[in-house]
C-alpha cells in the first residue's frame, strides 16, 4: 500500500533522505525512529506530496505519489490544526466537506466516537479541548475521508500516558480496518506496543529494521542507541 523505492531527497549539499526502501501493507503498522535530521519527516512528505523526490519512487496503492493519490491519504501531524471557535462536530464538517464529503449529524457523532472523544465533548469548542482530544478529531478527519493510508508525525507527543495508549489502540483498531499506517516517532515504547514493523533511520539512511515482536523494550532501546551511535 505505501512503497518507497530508491527514494532520495536532496536539499544543495545536504542528502536528507538516501535511497530509502520501505513497505506497508495494508492493515499494518510501521514506525520510523530516529534522532531529529534522520530523515524520517522528509519521507513523510515525500508521500504525501508536499516536496518532489530528487530520485526514486514513492507510491500509494500501487500509484505513484500525486493529485490521483490524495483520495488513499491522511495526514496527522504533531499537533492537529482545528478551528478552535467550532466544534469537535462542526471541525468536523467543515473539513470533510473540504474532501467532498458529506455527513448528517448522526454520522458525524458516529465518526467521533469511534475515534474516541468522548460524546460530552462533540458539543464543546476545540478551545477546550486537549492535544490528545484533538488528535482524536484528527483520527475523526481520516475516518471520514475513508482513508487507506494514514501518516503520522509524532502523534504522541505531549500526550500523558494514558491519552497516548487511548491514541495506540484506535490505531489498532484502524490496522484491523485494513489502514496502512506509517508513524514517525521518538517515543520507543510507544512503537514496540503498537507497530508491527520498526525501522531505524540516521542521517537519512534507513539502516535497520526489525519486527517489533521479536523485541523487548529493552532490546529495542540498546538496538536503537547502537545504531544511534555507531
Amino acid at each position: 500500500m505505501i512503497e518507497a523505492n530508491n527514494l532520495s531527497k536532496h536539499y544543495k549539499e545536504t542528502h536528507a533522505l538516501k535511497g530509502l526502501n520501505l513497505h506497508v501493507r495494508s492493515g499494518s503498522i510501521y514506525a520510523l525512529l530516529g534522532a531529529n535530521g534522520a530523515g524520517k519527516s522528509t519521507a513523510i512528505n515525500l508521500f504525501m506530496g508536499f516536496t518532489s523526490a530528487t530520485s526514486g519512487t514513492a507510491s500509494i496503492n500501487g500509484m505513484a505519489v500525486g493529485a490521483s493519490t490524495k483520495n488513499y491519504i491522511a495526514y496527522i501531524p504533531e499537533n492537529v490544526m482545528l478551528y478552535p471557535h467550532l466544534t469537535g462536530v462542526q471541525n468536523l464538517r467543515f473539513f470533510s466537506g473540504l474532501n467532498n464529503k458529506e455527513y448528517s449529524n448522526q454520522q458525524l457523532t458516529a465518526l467521533l466516537n469511534k475515534a474516541g472523544l468522548q460524546q460530552n465533548a462533540h458539543q464543546n469548542k476545540v478551545s477546550t479541548y486537549s492535544k490528545g482530544m484533538r488528535q482524536k478529531v484528527g483520527i475523526a478527519l481520516a475516518l471520514a475521508k475513508e482513508a487507506k493510508a494514514l501518516f503520522l508525525d509524532e502523534p504522541t507527543s505531549g500526550l500523558d500516558p494514558l491519552a497516548s495508549n487511548e491514541f495506540s489502540a484506535i490505531l489498532k483498531s484502524l490496522k484491523e480496518q485494513g489502514v496502512a499506517i506509517l508513524m514517525v516517532t521518538h517515543d520507543l515504547f510507544r512503537a514496540k506496543e503498537t507497530a508491527d514493523i520498526i525501522g531505524i533511520m540516521k542521517q537519512g539512511e534507513l539502516v535497520k529494521e526489525v519486527r517489533a515482536n521479536t523485541v523487548s523494550s529493552l532490546q529495542l532501546e540498546e538496538l536503537y542507541v547502537m545504531v544511534s551511535n555507531a
